[in-house]
């Protein structure tokens, strides 16, 4: 290996050595297919969950309304709601008899309402010619109107004519656009924060087991401690688009063997190849930037539950950053954006939902060069806040002897071949 200032690696040259040991040491370990297999389950059992949820939502939704008249009011009114609803649509409520009342009977619907048992919302008594809907206030704002038109049409079947409408057809609006465009800001927000959230955190415990047999201290004495946290970084990346590829291939085959195709979705303002690329990019930059604040705190920790306790502050104020930047979506142009962007936490996933809803290019090439400084600056901090609170020194230059570097050197070429 090439050696640097004074028998050390340089620091780029450094942290692709560190990089190359630990990618290879996860990669080709059993944990790795494991870690790939984990999000099949939380998957599994959201998928369950939203099944499970949409059923229950499809019962408590459904409403009747029930009618009690005289019997040919009853089928007055029955046979007006066909009429009504082909030619409004599912939004006519569906209408049952309750009771077919004898002529001077009367039928009191407060009290089934508030009493009885069944799916019934609202009740309609009196006539076709003097409807009377009982119901809850906001079922009689909802159906009153249509209350009304269901009863016109009973009262005088086939007096009432409704010219027919031509019709035609546009593959998009400006309104639909727009609204499919947001959607697609906040779906890349949230599948950006989950990935960053679920796939960062390994770092958090990367530097413990390290620090624990001493393998810290003989890297921080050979090679520069920002070239550590470097490597790790980006080797923890690494392995983070590998499982991506591996799931969203996955996912790809799945969506498209179902008939599902880009095409049915509101193509973002950069359109769907640059948006994909710019999200790639965006995953990486926020990647990295909580990774080096989780890999400066994890570095701080002995143990893994020092490694939890540390860790948690993180990863709520993670929480509160997505939902800030979430917020920003909906000030397009205002400070609230602009603030989000600037924000180097918050810039990856304001910039995404930007890359969704405007076609402009060149705000991206900026936010991405300054997410890339706000890495420099944190690593570099993380690994100053490392020295001094850890290794209890400070920049330690080329002071150390070349049998470290030796060892170091065997270590690497060791760690080289595949760990069961």
């Amino acid at each position: 290996m090439s050696v640097q200032n004074g028998g050390r690696l340089s620091i780029w040259r450094a942290a692709f050595v560190i990089a190359r040991r630990d990618f290879t040491a996860i990669l080709f370990s059993r944990a790795f297919i494991f870690f790939l297999l984990g999000p099949l389950f939380p998957v599994a059992v959201m998928a369950l969950a939203g099944g499970v949820g949409a059923q229950v939502q499809s019962e408590a939704s459904a409403a009747d309304v029930g009618i009690a008249m005289e019997a040919s009011d009853v089928d007055a009114m029955l046979a007006a709601r066909e009429e009504v609803r082909q030619l409004i649509g599912p939004a006519v409520p569906r209408m049952v008899e309750v009771k077919r009342l004898a002529p001077d009977e009367t039928f009191d619907a407060i009290d089934y309402l508030e009493n009885g048992e069944g799916s019934f919302a609202a009740v309609v008594t009196g006539t076709p010619q003097a409807p009377e809907l009982t119901a809850t206030a906001g079922r009689l704002v909802r159906w009153q109107g249509m209350v009304a038109l269901v009863a016109a049409q009973a009262a005088t079947p086939g007096a009432q004519s409704y010219p027919p409408v031509a019709t035609t057809t546009v593959e998009t609006s400006g309104a639909s656009q727009n609204s499919g465009r947001l959607h697609t800001a906040q779906g890349g927000q949230l599948l950006l924060f989950l990935l960053i959230m679920l796939l960062a955190s390994m770092v958090l415990s990367n530097l413990v087991e390290e620090k624990g047999n001493k393998i810290i201290e003989i890297l921080a004495a050979a090679i520069p401690m920002d070239a550590v946290f470097l490597g790790k970084l980006f080797a923890m990346l690494g392995i983070s688009v590998v499982g991506i590829a591996v799931w969203g291939s996955t996912g790809f085959a799945i969506l498209t063997a179902g008939g599902v195709s880009l095409s049915d979705y509101a193509n973002p303002g950069v359109g769907w190849p640059m948006f994909f690329l710019l999200f790639a990019a965006y995953f990486g930059m926020g990647y990295l930037l909580l990774g080096s604040i989780f890999l400066a705190v994890g570095s701080l920790a002995t143990t893994v539950r020092e490694v939890q306790t540390l860790s948690m502050p993180a990863t709520m104020f993670q929480i509160l950053v997505f939902f800030f930047a979430s917020l920003a979506v909906t000030d397009r142009g205002g400070w609230l954006e602009y603030t989000a962007m600037a924000f180097p936490l918050s810039s990856p996933f304001a910039m995404v939902a930007r890359a969704a809803v405007d076609e402009a290019i060149w705000p991206h090439v900026v936010a991405l060069a300054w997410q890339a400084l706000c890495v420099a600056l944190f690593v570099k901090a993380g690994a100053s806040l490392f020295r001094k609170r850890v290794m209890n020194s400070g920049p330690r230059g080329g002071r150390k002897s070349r049998s470290l570097l030796k060892l170091l050197g065997g270590m690497f070429r060791n760690s080289s071949a595949p760990i069961a």
